[in-house]
């Protein structure tokens, strides 16, 4: 692959949803990562690209008075408002669940999803100090008493409603919490995966900011084991699902040493 046509394939990435991982870029791309790297580092200095942690975005497009304004993104897989109705009586009973493994008083980050946000009802009366991506999770306990919320700031992306900071540091609090609970595309022999590399990045921050992992997933994502991976098996602490998880996945777990709650 010319330099040219290696170009043109990154840039076509990056017109379809606005970010694209070094990782990724790297699975795809017939080159090495040196030679990506100077791809990347031509394309942003003839203004195509910005270089950014963990890989590369879109530059912002103007306004007519040349100010700046950020292109709209786009994420990869179902939107929130159809996904909120799969397993619905299953994620209810997780969301449950992993609320009662919270501690009155502490602080937590919960990752935007249509089954972390099965928690937001049994949360009242914790006093917890919450940091999520989720706009719905927001919704969800701005008006509970005691129930602090923090956000991040970044690009709100509409079919999730969620508030990605990827591309700075700089984009999320100075936070740290004992526990993130986390949902998932997808879980297999590889680990915890998501759709879009977008989502991958945006996760390993919240990772990196929390002492436990507690993944919330309901059975059927077992049966679909493809994506991006955000995480191997073994840095999970804990799998909060249903009474449908057979016993090879449940050995798969376990054998990483991950603790597994069948939510009643």
């Amino acid at each position: 692959m010319h330099a040219t046509e290696r170009e043109q394939f990154i840039l076509s990435l990056l017109e379809t949803r606005g970010f694209v991982s070094f990782r990724e870029l790297e699975e795809k791309v017939d080159g090495s990562a040196a030679t990506i790297r100077r791809d990347l580092e031509r394309l942003a200095s003839n203004g195509r690209l910005v270089r950014v942690r963990g890989g590369a975005r879109l530059p912002p497009e103007t306004e007519d008075d040349g100010a700046p304004r950020e292109k709209e993104f786009h994420l990869q897989g179902v939107p929130f408002h159809e996904n909120i109705a799969l397993n619905r009586k299953q994620k209810e009973a997780i969301g449950a669940a992993a609320a009662r493994l919270c501690r009155p008083g502490e602080a937590v980050m919960i990752d935007g999803g249509s089954t972390t946000l099965q928690m937001c009802p049994h949360l009242q009366g914790l006093n917890l100090s919450v940091l999520t991506n989720s706009l719905h999770i927001v919704s969800a306990l701005i008006n509970q008493s005691g129930t602090r919320v923090l956000v991040p700031s970044g690009a709100v992306f509409p079919e999730q409603s969620i508030i990605l900071s990827v591309f700075e540091d700089a984009g999320m609090p100075q936070f740290h919490a004992p526990k993130l609970f986390i949902g998932a595309a997808a879980i297999g022999g590889g680990g915890m995966m998501q759709v879009d590399p977008v989502l991958v990045a945006a996760e390993r921050q919240l990772i990196e900011r929390a002492d436990e992992i507690i993944l919330l997933a309901d059975a059927s994502k077992f049966d679909a084991p493809s994506g991006h991976i955000v995480c191997p098996l073994a840095e999970i602490d804990m799998v909060v699902t249903d009474d449908r998880l057979v016993d090879k996945h449940a050995k798969m777990i376990e054998d990483e040493g991950v603790r597994i709650v069948i939510a009643p």
